[in-house]
């Protein structure tokens, strides 16, 4: 049984694969997370404005001011 020597072009070709199958699939979900964050973001400011506006309508304070 003869061994074979591992060479540094054997590793950073081995390495090359990986590295670029994982960038595909990076970039994918780079892509999805940025969709949902945005889309997140809004939905909070939108919930954010309504419930300001009607506690706003609720809580209504009047200021009598007298002079003496």
């Amino acid at each position: 049984m003869a061994q074979q020597r591992i060479t540094r072009e054997d590793l950073e070709a081995k390495f090359g694969e990986i590295q670029g199958g994982l960038q595909g699939k990076l970039n994918d979900k780079k892509q999805t997370l940025m969709t949902v964050a945005t889309v997140g973001g809004i939905v909070l400011l939108l919930i954010f404005f309504l419930l300001g506006k009607r506690s706003g309508k609720k809580k209504t304070t009047f200021v009598e001011i007298r002079r003496v």
